[in-house]
């Protein structure tokens, strides 16, 4: 067994299986009214290994418009699939859906029929580990294809035929991969063959879903990197993402190295992750992937600055460190003022990491000691120092009543006016401004 994962002698044990008191109601309520009613999925999975799983899915023998009458509440997410959602007293959904078969998939869709008994419902599931039932009534798992033997080994194994299960559903693949590198599991060799004999197909996948799988796999797993190494390797980046086909060791260690998002308020972990993986391509390439796998727009967009940004000071934020001597204030300001206020705790987080994976690599030698200097200096610097021609103690509009024509001389102006005052935040006064813009400007100006 693997410590490492969390994996112990209880692995595949009732004690830890404790769905929460709504799901329990639910599945009374089904028994009761004469319907089989099981756990399954991902909560019984997690709850086997010891994880926390809040996402509670029961199936059951019930049809959906069996369901729909028994529960006062219910949501219609998927009835042509089988699935209802019923609403507890707190007014969270969860899943309940009829047992089920497949009777025909093109690979992204599947045509069901209900009537199923468990063990058909638990044979068209992708991976074994996923194929475990419990009945909260009576107690009892139903395991037919040794999910819990494949958690206590850690593998993850296709149900059945590996290449019949991914073509039913080519997101398997990506799914594959996403849980060897969440639980530290390898994938079992059949499996992954059928995962590479997938891979010229995941173009038939809807980006929508790919996104969705990326981002489940930034914010699920802890070093997403092996993940995409996975992805590299299987061919899957060069069908779903062309850009990234060829992506280095050194990105990916890169992206191993920023913590995931693990609440709502530190979602820009997932950004800065995605800056990572996408930092040595050309920023119009970066954000152009982005949009072709339909993340939005801001997102988009604010990763494509991200890359650009390190283009333009990477390097020599990477030259500056190395030197005893380190960067000036005055360098700090400019490269703040290049990277943008907002911008500025990110990227030098993705450098941090970016510069811990050079050393790792023997290939860098930025100390810890000297990126956590800078970054102190740079925050600082954000928060106190004239940094955006917006914090210059003159306007447009000032230089204009000095004498200076409206036009893009105005604006050449002040950008020559941030720059001096970068060299000395102290020159940022509205005389002093305006006393260098008439030398700037070659002669007097009004006063």
């Amino acid at each position: 067994m693997r410590e490492g994962n969390g994996l112990k002698s209880a692995v595949g044990t009732v004690e830890r299986l404790h769905p929460p008191p709504p799901v329990l109601e639910i599945a009374h309520t089904l028994t009761s009214a004469g319907y089989e009613s099981w756990c399954v999925g991902g909560a019984v999975r997690d709850a086997l290994l010891g994880h926390t799983n809040l996402d509670w899915d029961l199936a059951t023998s019930a049809t959906p418009a069996q369901v729909q009458r028994l529960f006062r509440r219910t949501i219609p997410v998927g009835v042509e699939f089988g699935t209802v959602g019923v609403l507890d007293d707190a007014g969270t959904m969860h899943e309940v859906t009829t047992f089920r078969r497949d009777v025909q998939t093109d690979g992204r869709h599947a045509v069901v029929e209900f009537g199923a008994s468990l063990e058909e419902d638990l044979a068209r599931r992708d991976f074994t580990i996923n194929s475990i039932a419990y009945s909260p009534g009576t107690r009892e798992l139903r395991d037919p294809f040794d999910g819990r033997g494949d958690l206590a080994r850690g593998i993850i194994r296709a149900v059945g035929d590996p290449q019949a299960r991914l073509r039913e559903d080519r997101l398997r693949a990506l799914r594959a991969m996403r849980f060897a590198a969440r639980f530290e599991f390898e994938i079992e060799p059949d499996s992954w063959r059928a995962i590479q004999d997938s891979a010229p197909h995941l173009g038939r996948l809807s980006m929508e879903r790919v996104q969705q799988e990326i981002e489940k796999t930034m914010a699920q797993v802890e070093r997403p990197g092996v993940a995409f190494r996975m992805w590299r390797e299987s061919g899957a980046l060069a069908v779903l993402a062309p850009a990234l086909a060829d992506i280095s060791d050194l990105a990916l260690a890169t992206l191993d190295r920023l913590p995931r998002a693990t609440r709502p308020e530190n979602a820009r972990r997932t950004t800065n992750r995605l800056t990572a993986l996408l930092v040595d391509t050309p920023p119009a390439v970066a954000r152009a992937t982005l949009r072709e796998l339909r993340f939005s727009n801001d997102r988009a967009r604010w990763t494509g600055d991200m890359v650009e940004r390190w283009r333009e000071v990477g390097a020599a934020v990477r030259d500056a460190l190395s030197r005893a001597e380190g960067p000036s204030d005055a360098t700090v300001r400019r490269w703040v003022a290049t990277i943008g206020r907002t911008r500025v705790d990110a990227l030098l987080r993705v450098a941090d990491a970016r510069f811990g994976a050079e050393r790792a690599s023997g290939a860098g030698n930025v100390s810890e000691a000297s990126m956590r200097s800078l970054y102190r200096r740079a925050i600082r610097i954000s928060l106190r120092d004239p940094v955006d021609m917006g914090d210059l103690a003159v306007d447009g509009a000032d230089l204009m009543k000095a004498g200076i024509p409206a036009g893009p001389r105005v604006g050449a102006l002040l950008r020559a006016l941030l720059d001096w005052v970068l060299d000395d935040p102290a020159r940022n006064t509205h005389d002093r401004l305006l006393a260098r813009t008439r030398e700037l400007a070659g002669g007097p100006t009004n006063s």
